[in-house]
C-alpha cells in the first residue's frame, strides 16, 4: 500500500520559511517524480514544484520561483519543499504526489498516480 504522509506545515508570517516533508512507503521511491500542489480556501488545487525521479531536472510554478526549492533524498524515500520569503497568499493546504513518468517533469495533475493528505500551511500578515 502506497503511503505519502506529509509534515511541516504550520503557521508562520509573512515572510519567513518553512519546509515541508514527505515521506513515502510502499513504492520504489527512486523510480518516481514527486510534486507538490497546494489548494487555497475557495480555489482548485494548482501545480507548486516538482522534481524528476533522477533528482535532475525541477520545475516550478512562477508565483515560487526563487522563493521555493523542492529537493529529494532517495535514499530517505523523502522530498522536500523549502519555503522562503512567504507571503498571505501562499496560504493553502500543500499535497505531495508521485508520479511513474518518466520523461519530464510532470506538471498537470493528471500526470501523478498518488496523493498525500496534505499539510495546512498558513502565513500571517
Amino acid at each position: 500500500q502506497v503511503q505519502l504522509v506529509e509534515s511541516g506545515g504550520g503557521l508562520v508570517q509573512a515572510g519567513g520559511s518553512l519546509r515541508l516533508s514527505c515521506a513515502a512507503s510502499g513504492l520504489t521511491f527512486s523510480n518516481y517524480a514527486m510534486g507538490w500542489f497546494r489548494r487555497a480556501p475557495g480555489k482548485e488545487r494548482e501545480f507548486v514544484a516538482a522534481i524528476t525521479y533522477s533528482g535532475r531536472a525541477t520545475s516550478y510554478t512562477d508565483s515560487v520561483k526563487g522563493r521555493f526549492t523542492i529537493s529529494r533524498d532517495n535514499a530517505k524515500n523523502t522530498v522536500y519543499l523549502q519555503m522562503n520569503s512567504l507571503k498571505p497568499e501562499d496560504t493553502a493546504v500543500y499535497f505531495c504526489a508521485a508520479s511513474a513518468l518518466r520523461l519530464g517533469v510532470p506538471l498537470s495533475r493528471r500526470e501523478y498516480d498518488y496523493w498525500g493528505q496534505g499539510t495546512q500551511v498558513t502565513v500571517s500578515s
